[in-house]
């Protein structure tokens, strides 16, 4: 049974349950002096504590989508998801399997949209990685058969799980609900986790002989949805959001390659690439790569970027709140790179806190795309 399985969560509730009752049941029997005793006692109010320590952590995972799967949880995925060799068909991206939309009230494209899986191998960076990608309902309606949709890549936090985008965060049924209402034009997204490289968090680095993680999203993923699907080609096609790290990714992506991407948003984000166990050594003594992935340092000595930021966070809960203050004045310095931002009154950095910035977030990104 998987990490994020409901029968492990509903086995460790009920195990904490069970030894629960037990310690109730046994305390009476234990209640004298002697070693056996004071070892029984010790031993069921320990195993309790780490049963319930377990169904806690079980359940926050399955909330917040931080491991995927078991060998994820414990650092034994090892593989660098980098290949040599392209698909047996050739092409860079292959639809594996195909799903309806979480909570469409109806299971025909036409009518509720898609969700198609898919496999990207990257032609330059020869990175190979799993995303979701969701194609509305007007991309199968006969009326629309010439149109091309704008795009948005949507990314996880660190380590984070794609499916996660889809029915934890539920970003196809909100955008769906938002051109119900008006709010947006239909828009595909792909959804993925930043990690294209597992274990490792690469930031969005091309590291030097090592995962070269921003030309795959610069270069390699929009090539390879666009020769697969009806997107807007040219300036203005694509956007890119994400919450974390990769809220990090976006802005750094779309100040980076403000050609490929229109507008950036960056949910509850970080603005310079950190450095520790999960990173590795990310720039190899290379300064203007470290200085390039420190948005602070970019805006101040690279001209400014033709291309519109989002940024959010919380006036209490979150701990970038000061920084995000200071980057909009920073942004707004430039006088040519635009800038907006989402500021609650209080929210943490949680699923429940970027829940209530996506229906925003997706509304700004739409007025900024465009398709045709």
């Amino acid at each position: 049974m998987g990490l994020t399985s409901d029968k492990v969560l509903a086995l460790a509730v009920l195990g904490a349950l069970g030894l629960f009752v037990g310690t109730v049941w046994l305390w009476p029997r234990l209640a004298r002096r002697g070693w056996r005793a004071v070892s029984g006692r010790v031993g069921l109010l320990l195993s309790t504590q780490l049963m319930l320590f377990t169904a806690v952590g079980l359940a926050a995972n399955q909330a917040f989508g931080f491991y995927a799967t078991w060998a994820d949880l414990f650092g034994q995925e090892k593989g660098q998801g980098v290949v040599v060799d392209h698909t047996p068909a050739g092409g860079p991206l292959k639809v594996v399997d195909t799903r309806r939309v979480p909570g469409a009230a109806s299971a025909r494209p036409q009518l509720g949209g898609q969700i198609q899986k898919i496999a990207v191998v990257g032609r330059m960076s020869h990175i190979a990685t799993p995303a979701y990608v969701y194609l509305p309902p007007e991309y199968f309606q006969p009326r629309y058969r010439t149109r091309t949709f704008p795009a948005a890549v949507v990314l996880t936090g660190y380590p984070g799980t794609a499916e996660a985008l889809v029915d934890k965060l539920d970003y196809p049924r909100t955008a769906a609900r938002l051109v119900e209402d008006g709010r947006m034009q239909p828009m595909i997204l792909v959804m993925m986790r930043p990690t294209v490289a597992p274990p490792r968090d690469t930031e969005c680095v091309d590291i030097p002989g090592g995962p070269q993680t921003e030309t795959f999203f610069a270069q390699d993923l929009p090539d390879a949805v666009s020769g697969q699907y009806r997107v807007a080609r040219g300036q203005g096609g694509w956007g890119i959001i994400g919450d974390s790290t990769g809220g990090y990714c976006a802005l750094k992506l779309a100040m980076h390659h403000p050609r490929v991407y229109a507008a950036g948003a960056g949910l509850s984000a970080y603005y310079n690439a950190p450095n520790d166990p999960t990173t590795g050594d990310l720039f190899h003594g290379d300064k203007e790569l470290r200085n390039r992935a420190n948005l602070w340092w970019y805006l101040k000595h690279m001209p400014a970027p033709d291309t519109s930021l989002l940024v959010s966070s919380s006036k209490v809960g979150e701990s970038n709140y000061k920084a995000t203050l200071k980057f909009i004045e920073r942004v707004k310095a430039t006088k040519l790179t635009r800038i907006s931002s989402i500021i609650l009154e209080s929210g943490g950095h949680n699923f429940n806190t970027w829940r209530r910035e996506i229906p925003g977030t997706l509304e700004w990104m739409s007025g900024r795309l465009g398709g045709r």
